[in-house]
């Protein structure tokens, strides 16, 4: 029942146009219905939930307009269609609306992979979570969110055996579609898997972002690191230093620029960490301010990967990519609806939000009218969303958003209370 509290951000973002260009079919048809029942699995934390299954008795398949859950022979058919590129073009307009919106507020961004458990029969590459763990087999995708505000731009997939250096160009590029051009480069922050000289110097020479990544904790570099003299380094704090000189790539004559963070007070007790700049920016504000958002990505990935980025369940890369990607819409609308109630639900992980909103409410669902009037029952916080969903088309048209919801035939929807 709570799942009909996203419908009024699916409307504000536009997503039934969204799905109708993606799937190339008229209003009347049933895959745009089928698309948004995938967006609603993702909102809920539940892939695979079929015909035969928990949910279709309990009213699912109406919040996307269907006398039906839809079998998976369907959604096969559904995501292997469109190719990976009319997918990107799905992502690259979903961002732009969500830049429009406000989503994505500072010139910073943070890039990462996120590799996917995956228990195909395929020959994959392995890799290794962490140094005493097993190797196994990962489907690897690549995200690049906004670092101030910890909201994906777009995301991208590919087989095991692609490395970082590749496929961060293509990550970047769809991020490069979707941000306006501005006087100022966006500043990429990366870690030390995107320590590549071919991918830094392709950056550099595109010239659309800066990059700033982590030099590997070798004995080569910390021993080129601390020879360093000592009136190199500027001392800024309490236990802090830095240093920052020009820096080539053996072979390659760019410039780039090496800073260096030094950390503890005395000499036997130093501490170095390099990095490599595309371009000549203040260090203090690099390593201090902008630097540290970049773990912003690791809790995008422990709040939102239940939404359908936590396992591989798949490696058709068309179908997988395409489930991926209405995950972001998920994800795009149920942080709007989080942003408006506020706390404690703007705090909540989206397992929890499924469980205890879009899942945890008792209501019913009538007709009346031209609307649709969905009734909750003991909701908790239910002065606020009073607030917020009681005479919603009213509210709507305030704010230019056609009420009418087109999934659902054009009823518009309202809310009640009790």
């Amino acid at each position: 029942m709570g799942l009909w509290l996203l419908m009024p951000e699916l409307l504000r973002l536009g997503v039934w146009d969204l799905l109708r260009g993606w799937t190339g079919r008229l209003t009347g048809e049933v895959a745009p219905r089928l698309a948004l029942q995938l967006v609603s699995e993702a909102a809920l934390c539940a892939n695979g939930i079929r015909e035969r299954r928990c949910l279709s008795q309990k009213g699912f398949e109406l919040a996307n307009g269907l006398p039906f859950v839809a079998t998976d022979t369907a959604i096969h058919c559904l995501l292997d269609e469109p190719t990976m590129a009319h997918t990107q073009e799905l992502q690259v307009a979903l961002g732009r609306i969500r830049d429009a919106r406000g989503h994505f507020p500072g010139g910073l961004l943070a890039i990462d992979p996120h590799r996917l458990p995956s228990h195909s029969r395929r020959q994959m590459a392995r890799h290794r979570p962490k140094p005493e763990q097993p190797a196994m087999k990962a489907s690897q995708s690549f995200f690049c969110i906004d670092a101030t505000s910890g909201q994906p731009l777009c995301c991208t997939l590919s087989s095991s055996s692609r490395k970082v250096g590749q496929a961060t160009p293509e990550l970047l590029g769809l991020a490069d579609a979707i941000l306006p051009a501005g006087p100022d480069r966006p500043l990429v922050l990366a870690d030390t898997e995107h320590y590549v000289a071919p991918l830094i110097d392709g950056i550099a020479r595109e010239g659309r972002f800066d990059l700033l990544v982590p030099m590997p904790n070798q004995r080569y570099y910390q021993r080129q690191i601390r020879q360093l003299p000592d009136e190199a380094f500027t001392h800024r704090w309490a236990g802090m230093a830095t240093a920052k000189q020009p820096f080539h790539f053996k072979g390659d004559d760019r410039p780039f620029w090496q800073i260096v963070q030094r950390t503890g007070e005395r000499s036997d007790d130093y501490r170095y960490r390099g990095f490599v700049c595309t371009a000549d920016r203040d260090e203090v504000d690099l390593l201090a301010a902008d630097f540290p958002k970049r773990w912003h990505i690791e809790e995008f990935f422990n709040v939102y990967q239940d939404m359908g980025w936590k396992k591989a369940r798949t490696q058709n890369l068309n179908i997988r990519y395409a489930h991926m990607t209405m995950g972001l819409i998920a994800q795009a609308a149920s942080y709007q609806l989080r942003r408006r109630l506020g706390p404690p639900f703007e705090t909540w992980n989206a397992p929890h939000l499924a469980n205890s909103l879009f899942r945890g409410l008792d209501g019913d669902v009538r007709v009346r009218g031209d609307r649709v009037i969905v009734t909750y029952y003991n909701a908790p916080e239910s002065e606020r969303l009073s607030n917020q969903y009681e005479d919603l088309p009213e509210k709507l048209e305030r704010e230019g958003i056609d009420p009418a919801v087109p999934w659902l035939y054009d009823f518009k929807l309202d809310f009640r209370f009790k």
